[in-house]
């Protein structure tokens, strides 16, 4: 059973997602402040974390960073701040995906499963045969419908808003994508973000890439324009 941590201090709303959380069959827990979330997460090892961006104890950004020196949990964070600032440095600590207050219990849902789908398959592991639905460049490849990434046929470890993006660059190698442009592919619920975000994406790609053997130089920063995969 796949095992849920909602780390949220407003009563609310941990109740409304445990009530959605367990209707989808999820054990769940729930702490209502920050303090000892590191420490239950190391010992207890849940399998996906919602986590508040502003908490009692200990804030989620404090949290984040210091889960992701010993685990790889997915995180998906809530946030009542919709100016993309705040936003950006969570995604540089590396929480999965965002979501903003106020929000649909469902949309919440969504997410956990689209991230689950991703997680399952093990970084590093075998992917299957490419498919008529593949995309590949060099040694790049993606699977949009499979969710999947490979590497010189190694499976690599994207969060959602990063697989869109380069789904989108591999779709048509050469072409230069403005950051809007890329923005309206990677957020389909139509957030408000800054360039910023794209920029930061782009960085872990390239590490990603990078890390697996892959030449990270193929996806290239265009001056003042956006970038391409060449």
């Amino acid at each position: 059973m796949t095992h849920v941590l909602i780390v949220e201090d407003e009563a609310k709303i941990a109740d409304v997602l445990r009530a959605y959380c367990e209707r989808e069959s999820f054990r769940v827990t729930v702490h209502r402040d920050g303090s000892a979330a590191v420490e239950w997460i190391a010992a207890e090892q849940p399998d996906f974390v919602v986590l508040d961006l502003m908490l009692p104890g200990k804030d989620g950004l404090s949290i984040c960073r210091e889960v992701r020196q010993f685990s790889a949990v997915p995180i998906l964070m809530l946030t009542a701040r919709v100016d993309e600032i705040d936003r950006l440095p969570g995604l540089e600590l590396g929480a999965d995906d965002y979501i903003c207050k106020p929000f649909s219990p469902r949309e919440v849902i969504a997410r956990i499963r689209t991230i689950l789908r991703r997680v399952n398959q093990a970084p590093g592991a075998p992917i299957e045969s490419a498919t008529a639905n593949t995309l590949a460049y060099n040694t790049i490849a993606v699977d949009p419908e499979r969710f999947t990434c490979t590497v010189s046929g190694q499976g690599i470890d994207l969060t959602p808003v990063e697989l869109r993006i380069l789904t989108q660059l591999l779709r048509m190698p050469g072409r230069v994508f403005s950051r809007d442009a890329l923005i309206r592919v990677a957020y389909d619920d139509h957030r408000v973000v800054s360039d910023r975000t794209v920029d930061s994406h782009m960085k872990n790609l390239r590490r990603k890439i990078s890390e697996a053997g892959g030449d990270a130089e193929l996806i290239r920063s265009i001056y003042g324009v956006g970038y391409k995969i060449e």
